[in-house]
């Protein structure tokens, strides 16, 4: 028997993402969950739009992820990886080196995306200290980004809009650049480069990097834009020097259309970040990818190692299962899954921009955007939606879906539906 959730213990003891202790929204208790559906407590089934934050992408209890996870388990959990080394880790590595735009060939295996990112941002500092250029401290990001809560990272994302504006005084100053202007699926302007071109022109003498997401800015604004933003930028980084860092943490593996969002413009990062749906959501792991030239250029400074080293770095556990989930979508047809999602999203969605109350409805693979004019009351509508039985996590103006690609279309109509609910009743 499921033991019954201490709903009273929760409230007053456990902090939940972007929650008040003193004045908590309201929280469902799972017990169980499958494919695309998560089980409340008292036995009803919603399916899940979110997959756990751009994570589960073969859905949840997965056979063969949980296979995987039980063989490993019975070998080792964890070992650390200092001075030791193990398959988990190298097949995890081969695959990446494999499937990752060309040149990303030596990696850094952590454990978190915000992780990840301060892994990317220390090795593009330390590569230009060693190259005798300290001054070069600095990064530049796009206005409306996000790259995760730790200090490096919440310095790079958008110092207005953004989710940090109360740690301003405590971060490193960055600079930053109006995000891309022309959407994705909009006529590509020749002038579109010229914020970024004039940044670069005045500062790549103390730019370390250009970090950013590509094609998708996710809980920036999941805003598209268009690829050709891509090519430029990375042109504009070699003339000027400054190395391009790609944080494809919620973008990677199949989520836009393409196994990686890079992969939109053609071209390769000289650091790119993965996480998320790294192990198909089954646990925590990330892994930052770089170019020997950017190895090499640190190993040969002053310190001689790359200086980061957590304690659950290369886990073989989160590894495995990692194996086991790339494996698994290479084994799928999982462009044509994505791309009938992005038909379904688009048709189920689409119609709802004749409501007053909504400015936009957009879709790009398997993600579907509806951004209203006023910020939605979060504890309001994620109570009509779980009685609407359909699971959905909106932050701000933006109501968007993310399901597995395992969903079908009835999942995606429930989902787009119970919007449509919503937005009809409010």
């Amino acid at each position: 028997m499921t033991q019954k959730i201490d709903y009273q213990f929760d409230q007053d003891h456990i902090w939940h993402p972007y929650t008040s202790l003193t004045e908590p929204l309201p929280v469902y208790g799972v017990v169980a969950a499958k494919g695309c559906y998560l089980q409340l407590e008292d036995g009803s089934e919603l399916v899940d739009g979110m997959s756990s934050w751009w994570s589960t992408l073969h859905g949840y209890n997965h056979p063969v992820l949980n296979d995987s996870m039980k063989a490993q388990i019975d070998k080792m959990a964890h070992v650390m990886f200092g001075g030791i080394t193990h398959n988990p880790a190298i097949e995890l590595s081969k695959r990446l080196v494999k499937l990752t735009p060309e040149g990303l060939d030596k990696i850094f295996i952590s454990d978190s995306g915000s992780v990840a990112v301060e892994v990317s941002m220390k090795m593009a500092l330390q590569y230009w200290h060693s190259q005798g250029k300290a001054e070069k401290s600095k990064f530049l990001a796009l206005e409306k980004g996000y790259h995760g809560d730790t200090f490096a990272a919440m310095s790079v994302c958008d110092p207005i809009t953004g989710m940090h504006t109360l740690f301003a005084n405590n971060l490193q100053k960055q600079i930053f650049v109006e995000r891309p202007s022309v959407k994705i699926n909009q006529t590509w302007q020749a002038n579109a480069m010229t914020a970024l071109e004039n940044t670069l022109k005045n500062h790549h003498h103390e730019a370390a990097a250009l970090i950013l997401e590509p094609v998708v800015q996710g809980t920036g604004g999941m805003y598209f834009y268009h690829p050709e933003y891509l090519v430029q930028a990375r042109a504009l980084c070699d003339k000027y020097d400054v190395l391009l860092i790609a944080d494809e943490i919620a973008t990677g593996f199949g989520r836009t259309g393409k196994l990686f969002a890079c992969e939109w413009a053609g071209i390769s990062p000289d650091i790119l970040c993965l996480g998320k749906t790294l192990t198909g959501g089954m646990m925590s792991l990330a892994a930052t990818l770089t170019t020997e030239k950017i190895a090499t250029g640190i190993c040969n400074g002053e310190a001689g190692v790359f200086m980061h080293g957590p304690t659950f770095m290369g886990n073989p556990l989160a590894c495995a299962t990692a194996v086991a989930s790339i494996d698994l979508l290479l084994a799928s047809d999982w462009q044509k899954k994505v791309a009938q999602l992005e038909k379904w999203l688009t048709k189920c969605l689409l119609p709802l921009k004749t409501n007053p109350k909504i400015a936009d409805v957009r879709c790009l693979g398997a993600i579907g955007v509806v951004e209203t004019h006023e910020p939605v009351n979060v504890a309001q509508i994620q109570k009509v939606f779980v009685e609407q039985g359909v699971w959905i996590r909106p932050f701000g103006k933006l109501v968007y879906i993310m399901p597995p690609y395992i969903a079908g279309l009835a999942e995606v109509e429930k989902l787009a539906h119970a919007i449509e609910y919503y937005f009809e009743q409010s």
